[in-house]
C-alpha cells in the first residue's frame, strides 16, 4: 500500500510530462475474507475507503456479491499500459526487436551485435532467469502461464475494479469502453516462456461463472481469452538487486505494472551506484 501511495503521484507527475491520461480511477471494491486485517493495514497507511454492505455495492456499482461487507477504495483503478510505457520510453534510444543473448563483461550480447555499458539493468521478466544465469546469478523465479476472459458489458458506463478474494482471488477491471477483463490470480502452471500456451478451460469456466453472476454482461460467454505470463516469487515480492555491474529488476509476480514508477526511482539508484 506504501509504495502505492507513493508511485501514485509519480504517475501523476509522467502523466503531466506526457500531456496524456494515464490513470483511470474508477475506485477497487474489495471482497476480502479477512475484513479487520485489510481495514487495519488502510488504516495503518491513512488510505481512504468505505465500508458497504451488499445491497449498496449492488445499488452503487451494479455488481452483485455474496458478502456481507466489501470495502470500497476510491483512489484505485487501472493504468493505461500502452500510453505509459510510450512515457517512460520517451527520449530513450529504445530497439525494438532485438533479442539479447547474454551478458558479457562490456555489456550486452544481441543477435544484433554487442553493444557496451558501464552498468547493466536486467528487467527480462520471464526470460530474466535464464538470462542471469549466464552471468552467475541465481534468481529464484517460477514463470507460470495464467488465463485471462475478456467480456462484454450490457452497459459502457464505468465500473470499479473488483477482487475476489473468496472466489479463488477472482479479480476484474476494465480494459476498454463496455470490455470486462477477468482473471484468477496465480493460477496458472508452470511455463517455459518461449512456449505458446494454450487458455486453460478451468479457469476459463471460473471467470465465466463468476462474472455472470457478479456483472450485468451483454452476452454470458466470453468474447476473447488469452494468456500471459507472471514471473513469481514466492512470497511475490519483487527483486532489486545490484551483482556488480548487472541490476536485477524482476520480478512482478502479476502485480508490479502499477509500481512501476516508484521501482523505476529504486532501480535507477541501484544503477547510479559507484
Amino acid at each position: 500500500m506504501r509504495l502505492a501511495q507513493e508511485a501514485l503521484p509519480l504517475w501523476r507527475r509522467l502523466e503531466a510530462e506526457s500531456g496524456e491520461p494515464l490513470l483511470d480511477l474508477t475506485g477497487l471494491v474489495d471482497l476480502p475474507l479477512d475484513l479487520d486485517r485489510l481495514t487495519a493495514a488502510l488504516d495503518g497507511t491513512g488510505t481512504a475507503y468505505e465500508l458497504l454492505t451488499a445491497a449498496e455495492v449492488e445499488h452503487r456499482f451494479g455488481l452483485a456479491t455474496n458478502c456481507c461487507k466489501a470495502v470500497f477504495q476510491p483512489d484505485a483503478g487501472v493504468v493505461f499500459a500502452d500510453r505509459a510505457v510510450r512515457a517512460l520510453a520517451a527520449g530513450l534510444d529504445v530497439r525494438e526487436h532485438v533479442r539479447v543473448d547474454a551478458l558479457t563483461p562490456n555489456g550486452v550480447e544481441t543477435d544484433a551485435g554487442a553493444i557496451e555499458a558501464d552498468t547493466v539493468v536486467v528487467a527480462a521478466g520471464a526470460w530474466a532467469r535464464t538470462l542471469l544465469r549466464g552471468a552467475g546469478i541465481d534468481l529464484p523465479v517460477v514463470p507460470t502461464r495464467e488465463t485471462v476472459s475478456y467480456f462484454r458489458l450490457a452497459s459502457g458506463g464505468a465500473v470499479p475494479s473488483v477482487i475476489d478474494y473468496a472466489n479463488r482471488e477472482t479479480y476484474a477491471l476494465t480494459a476498454g469502453d463496455g470490455v470486462l477483463k477477468v482473471g484468477v490470480h496465480r493460477t496458472g502452471p508452470p511455463t517455459d516462456p518461449p512456449d505458446e500456451g494454450e487458455p486453460d478451460p478451468e479457469i476459463v469456466a471460473v471467470a465465466t461463472e463468476w462474472a455472470g453472476r457478479s456483472f450485468r454482461l451483454a452476452q454470458p460467454d466470453p468474447v476473447r481469452v488469452e494468456t500471459c505470463i507472471y514471473t513469481n516469487t514466492a512470497d511475490a515480492g519483487f527483486v532489486l538487486e545490484r551483482h556488480g555491474r548487472i541490476v536485477v529488476c524482476s520480478a512482478c509476480s502479476g502485480h508490479g505494472f502499477k509500481f512501476a514508477p516508484a521501482v523505476g526511482a529504486r532501480v535507477a539508484a541501484l544503477a547510479s551506484m559507484s
